[in-house]
């Protein structure tokens, strides 16, 4: 069963195969453990994109990373831009990362108790971050914006959120939700599984409309406990806000007894220590982070005022527990990870290298007219096949473009270059992508772009 199931992946790769572009590198391995997982796991896979259903052939599986490059089961190797889907700023196997968690893993791996390590790596993020004054360490993303949500309703004593379409916050139940028609409308559910009554307490608007947002207040007066947005929102595109949108809802949301929460799992620590609370300066009530505390590794945070952060227990009545919070391995290396962000000049050095980067690409496309823009912020970047100068919100994003992205990741794959398989996925640059390996990737997407807009 598995090598009819093998073969049949192989020549879906093989059959999708551009006649104007490189051969499809060889997924044969790659397919065979697909073929497998897929008795194992749903989709044959642990979390969906990864099923690489929006791009062509056989998902990758992979068994090394080092620095900016990945190897596959198949040998291939690849300069990657996915970096874990962000959380690698300095890239894979960091060698003071995994120094440090291999000496804190020689003392034991979990207790279920504190730990030294969860004060230190506290320390170093509160003393370097004006935003937060206590923090929470929990084990994921998602975990750290359900906690928020709550810690939000707890507070203010009220029950609806407010969020934004094209913003993604984990798998929360009461915000996987979609807008429906008009300005404002109460969630529909977006999954399976998730109770109307759920969806019923969240408010969906589109990004970048003042008046949706206006009316919100207005038809929910003292309802709403939270707004939450991604501040750079990164999980549908990049739809970079205007800072003077930001500082609209911060304002708005002070007027009604309502919090600000930022959703800083991708742009906490990427565009700068203080993520994009620090890049437009703008103070959010309650700030929730991800995988880059942690070197890598499962862990999330959220963190607020004191007075906002004695509501959750034991100081207060909003419950939030986890055995693996604060987990000593994770902690230790997010302390490692961390402490190479605090060195001077490394976030410029960063930013700098991906502004280059990014520019060369879309001098590229601008001098031969193509219909395509390269979205950047920090060390954050996104390939959109699109004319328009500014993306404001997801119906700015034209869904049939994703046609040519499959192409591109495609072509891409086959000169070596690793991007997320989606083309509504953001790519990351770390501290270890050197300038030649930033060329090479330059010339693949080069090469790839003139295949893409060849083909017909």
């Amino acid at each position: 069963m598995f090598e009819s199931i093998k073969k049949k992946f192989t020549a879906e790769g093989n059959e999708s195969a551009g006649s104007t572009g490189k051969p499809d590198i060889n997924r044969e391995k790659s397919a065979e453990l697909y073929a497998k997982a897929k008795t194992f796991f749903p989709g044959g896979v642990n979390s969906p994109v990864r099923a690489f259903k929006s791009v062509y052939g056989t998902p990758l599986f992979i068994k090394r990373g080092d620095g900016c490059h990945l190897w596959d089961a198949d040998d291939n190797q690849f300069v990657d831009f996915c970096c874990s889907w962000g959380p690698l700023i300095l890239g894979h196997n960091n060698a003071k990362v995994r120094e440090k968690v291999i000496e804190v893993m020689q003392n034991g791996m979990s207790f279920g108790a504190p730990t030294a390590l969860e004060n230190e790596l506290a320390e170093l993020i509160i003393k370097n971050n004006k935003f937060i004054e206590k923090i929470r360490f929990v084990s994921s993303g998602t975990e750290a914006v359900m906690s928020a949500i709550r810690l939000a309703r707890g507070y203010t004593k009220r029950d609806k959120i407010l969020k934004f379409e094209g913003c993604y916050h984990g798998h929360t139940d009461s915000l996987l939700v979609k807008a429906g028609s008009g300005l404002v409308t109460f969630g529909e559910t977006s999954s399976a599984g998730v109770p109307k009554s759920f969806a019923d307490e969240t408010i969906v608007v589109a990004l970048n409309d003042r008046e949706a947002v206006q009316k919100a207040f207005e038809e929910f007066k003292d309802q709403i406990a939270a707004i939450i947005i991604e501040p750079v929102p990164a999980n549908n595109g990049l739809i970079l806000q205007e800072k003077e949108y930001l500082q609209y809802l911060r304002e708005i949301c002070t007027q009604n007894g309502t919090l600000l929460i930022f959703d800083e799992v991708i742009s906490g620590f990427r565009i700068g220590f203080e993520g994009a609370a620090g890049y437009y300066q703008i103070k959010p009530d309650i700030l929730t982070y991800g995988k880059i505390i942690g070197g890598g590794l499962p862990v999330g945070a959220y963190g607020a005022s004191a007075e906002i952060m004695s509501n959750v227990s034991p100081d207060g009545g909003v419950y939030q527990a986890g055995t693996l919070s604060g987990n000593p391995v994770a902690m230790a290396a997010g302390i490692a990870q961390l402490s190479e962000l605090l060195r001077m000049g490394f976030y410029r050095d960063l930013n700098n290298k991906t502004e280059e980067f990014t520019e060369a690409i879309q001098r590229f496309a601008t001098a031969r007219n193509y219909k395509f823009k390269v979205f950047t912020i920090g060390s954050i970047f996104w390939f959109a096949f699109t004319d328009k100068e500014a993306i404001r919100n997801a119906d700015d994003i034209d869904a049939s473009s994703m046609e040519k992205f499959k192409k591109l990741h495609r072509e891409l794959l086959n000169r070596g270059v690793y991007l997320g398989p989606s083309g509504y996925e953001v790519g990351f640059i770390s501290s270890a992508h050197t300038k030649i390996d930033l060329e090479k990737a330059k010339r693949a997407i080069f090469d790839s772009l003139e295949v893409v807009f060849r083909e017909k």
